[in-house]
């Protein structure tokens, strides 16, 4: 009974799943062509040539002669046959390069994903239990206030303050890219050296993040200890202990799961910037370059890939749901 309820939860998800998509790509789509500037110009202009027919010959090229309702039907037609269409500018296939680009940016968003739930989450109930228990009230108010400092710093900020802090001054870490160039590393050696690379990303794209869940966390924890099982619970005699972690932060950790969902999807956003301030070779760097070039077809498939990884995030959040809360129906 379970699987089928199971499974018609999944088909009906990814159906809806699919319209939505649908639908940021028709958007996305429309908004990208109806901007100023014309890409064929532009590379006309970098080539020195200024000849209208030489530009007319560049929008046939491209398509952009077309009706805009044909170059979308044509678009949205090539997706349904894995065809993201062809960057001119790199000479390759939109798949090919987002493909290539999009470990880099997974591992980026995993690992900050990690860092800010675990490290946000313990924060949060340290400053709910110490609140909880009336003993180092001081612990609660300090997390409190360093969680709304770096929930209020700017994440370049942050950025560039580690860049300087750890690589320039206490040269502890590197600074740009995801590898050192050249070193021909293998191995562990190679894996060791990616990680090196990876922790100023990592930190500063997970630090606003972690903010938001130990604010929330305390927050989530603070209203259930206030709830009658929790004092029926401490009228027995129950250590303080095993209330929070039997009692309270299993029903707190449900809006912090939430949350989450929704803000993985807001992580990928972020990592443009991160990815551009660190050099790190992902789709926020491929975006931005796709951006700055008028590269529409590249940029387009950036949004769809983003697009698809939100969508597959809010899925993979009601399934948590059935993890940590058997009671909450599938499709509810």
């Amino acid at each position: 009974m379970y699987e089928v309820k199971l499974l018609s939860f999944l088909m009906a998800r990814i159906g809806k799943a699919l319209l939505v998509v649908l639908g940021v790509v028709v958007v996305n789509f429309l908004l990208i062509h109806l901007a100023p500037g014309d890409p064929a110009a532009v590379m006309a202009g970098e080539a020195g040539a200024t000849d209208p027919q030489y530009i007319e010959e560049l929008r046939r090229q491209f398509g952009l002669d077309k009706p805009i309702l044909l170059q979308l039907w044509i678009y949205i037609q090539g997706i349904f046959h894995l065809d993201f269409g062809y960057s001119y500018r790199n000479g390759l296939p939109v798949l090919d390069l987002i493909l290539d680009r999009l470990p880099a940016t997974l591992l980026l968003m995993t690992c900050a994903f990690v860092f800010s739930i675990i490290t946000g989450v313990t924060l949060g109930v340290l400053a709910a239990k110490s609140r909880f228990s009336g003993k180092r009230k001081w612990l609660d108010s300090l997390i409190m206030i360093c969680a709304l400092v770096i929930y209020a710093a700017p994440l370049f900020w942050l950025a560039l303050l580690a860049i300087v802090l750890f690589s320039v001054v206490l040269g502890w870490l590197p600074a740009f890219g995801m590898e050192s160039i050249g070193a021909n590393l293998t191995g562990l050696a190679r894996v060791w050296d990616i990680a090196t690379h990876l922790v100023l990303p990592t930190v500063t794209l997970g630090c606003f993040f972690m903010a938001v869940y130990a604010r929330l966390t305390r927050a989530s924890m603070l209203e259930v200890i206030g709830m009658d099982f929790v004092k029926t619970a401490r009228a027995k005699g129950v250590p303080s202990g095993l209330i929070i972690r039997r009692h309270v932060l299993r029903n707190a950790l449900l809006p912090v799961v939430t949350f989450a969902g929704i803000q993985l999807g807001q992580m990928a956003g972020g990592a443009v910037l991160t990815e551009t301030v660190f050099s790190w070779p992902g789709i926020g760097r491929l975006m931005f370059d796709a951006l700055m070039q008028r590269d529409y077809q590249l940029l387009l498939g950036v949004f769809l890939m983003t697009s698809v990884m939100v969508v597959l995030f809010n899925l993979l959040t009601d399934l948590v749901y059935q993890l940590i809360d058997p009671r909450i129906e599938l499709g509810a």
